[in-house]
């Protein structure tokens, strides 16, 4: 039977502002939406720290049994930069700067971003929809907001009304912002644009001449507004109602907000049950930032060259530094931190790898069942992962314990918690297996003994210019060699 039959797991809605019992409109079906990258640059850290958090919320789902259907898009229309609805394509302008076809620049880019999120161990997830290949779904969505009466056409373009759609709905249920409050800090736009109120958001826009990117539509040639594609594949996918919805903190508004409006406007449905929103990364306690060299994209994490932190990162390391953090909290990236979850995770990864030679005896001194309870209370709390790491620190005491005879263990309680600690670590956080991680270590750990070798020959034969040399160089990499009784020794 599956687990979820058993437990009763809480997910925190950005809807209502509370925790509220998990329950899919379909028994034992989950359908959720994420939505998925602009593909017009490379792919950085914290949109990694939002596609890893809906990484562990699926894993977790389909960890309690659930039939997970998992949508996220690929936006490769070129949308405006800063997401307005004047000014550059995001895409257009990319393509400009390299000199190369926007396709080329949307190809580029997809391909980044899912090599990133395969290093970074993420499923793939169930369906990648683009916006592209879905033109025709929007453009029928837009007719349909028009026929009801919630947008308008002028000069080529569709706007979608919201001052008319407040009056018999809630524009701002999710943010909680005011229409009031909205219209008085916009009120110095009006005129500027073919809008009637400045908050009117565009659901198609005319193509001026140089707009490259461009398709054939009932109001001209042109192209759909950002928010219009999610609310055309998501409910493609999942129907006009479904489970959960989810992205980071910064999409709440406007673009979900504009989503939930669409999907009413057209089919009078409120979309989602469960709006899920992850929190930002900060580097070094600011905002992470192109134009202020406040960022680091995880290549440069993965490969040490960068000027923030003082070592390479591997990303199981990154993946669980992220973990560390609850999905919803701001979660601050700095060297310091970054290391000390480095020897947190090994730390981990050496007793798990230890499981196999545990030796089992007639009884157990320590209560495995209520360890596993705590770690589903965790997990069962919002996909609370800080906390269920929490209880595999416990877990390494216990086996540190039992291998110094401290504790002991049966055989079946053995079984059970060695299934257990590898589907929270690896299952669940999706962490990768500690030999792969280390494969880098050894191969240091060769040259280094290759190195100490080629010392102790030049010391027996008296050419301490080269043996102090060798000492030094090593020194200045941060690597201090120790000559002992036993032989010459390094530290890290």
């Amino acid at each position: 039977m599956a687990l979820y039959h058993d437990l009763e797991l809480k997910v925190y809605n950005s809807l209502t502002g509370e925790k509220e019992i998990f329950k899919p409109i379909h028994e034992g079906k989950v359908g959720m939406y994420v939505c998925g990258p602009t593909v017009y640059n490379y792919v950085h850290l914290g949109n990694c720290r939002t596609f890893i958090s809906f990484d562990l919320i699926y894993r977790y789902l389909k960890h309690l049994g659930y039939q997970v259907r998992y949508v996220r898009n690929i936006t490769d229309v070129g949308h405006m930069v800063d997401d307005v609805d004047e000014g550059e394509d995001k895409i257009a302008k990319r393509a400009r700067i390299e000199q190369i076809e926007p396709m080329e620049i949307v190809q580029k880019y997809t391909i980044n971003f899912h090599q990133i999120l395969k290093q970074f161990n993420n499923l793939p997830p169930s369906i990648e929809p683009t916006a592209t290949g879905h033109i025709i779904e929007q453009i029928e969505i837009i007719q349909q907001i028009i026929n009801n009466g919630f947008a308008y056409e002028i000069n080529g373009s569709v706007y979608f009304d919201v001052e008319k759609y407040n009056t018999s709905h809630n524009y701002g249920i999710l943010s909680g912002r005011k229409i009031e409050d909205l219209m008085s800090n916009t009120r110095d736009l009006d005129g500027q644009s073919d809008k009637k109120n400045p908050l009117d958001f565009a659901l198609w826009k005319k193509a001026e001449p140089q707009h490259i990117m461009r398709w054939t539509s009932p109001w001209g040639d042109g192209f759909p507004g950002w928010h219009l594609e999610c609310t055309a594949m998501s409910t493609k996918y999942l129907g006009s109602h479904f489970d959960i919805h989810g992205g980071g903190m910064d999409l709440k508004f406007p673009h979900h907000e504009c989503e939930i409006a669409q999907n009413e406007a057209s089919t009078g449905n409120s979309p989602v049950n469960y709006w899920m929103h992850a929190n930002m990364l900060t580097l070094n306690g600011k905002k992470m930032s192109k134009s202020t060299g406040n960022n680091i994209l995880p290549n440069e994490l993965f490969s040490g060259k960068n000027t923030i932190l003082s070592k390479a990162i591997s990303p199981a390391v990154a993946r669980f530094f992220i973990l560390q953090a609850h999905y919803r909290s701001i979660l601050d990236f700095s060297d310091e931190a970054i290391l000390a979850s480095e020897r947190g995770f090994f730390r981990l990864m050496d007793a798990v790898k230890s499981l196999p030679n545990l030796s089992p005896s007639n009884h157990s001194s320590i209560d495995i069942h209520s360890w596993k309870q705590k770690c589903y209370n965790a997990m069962n709390d919002d996909f609370n992962s800080p906390i269920l790491i929490a209880h595999l620190f416990d877990a390494v005491k216990m086996i540190n314990l039992i291998k110094e005879n401290k504790e002991t263990i049966s055989a079946s309680d053995l079984t059970e918690f060695t299934k257990l600690i590898n589907a929270f670590v690896f299952e669940v956080l999706g962490l990768e297996n500690v030999e792969e991680q280390q494969g880098d270590n050894k191969k240091l750990e060769g040259v280094l003994n290759m190195l100490i070798g080629m010392r102790n020959e030049a010391r027996a034969n008296k050419d301490f210019a080269l043996s102090d040399h060798i000492r030094d160089e090593l020194l200045k990499l941060g690597i201090q060699l120790k000559d002992g009784k036993e032989g010459t020794s390094f530290l890290l």
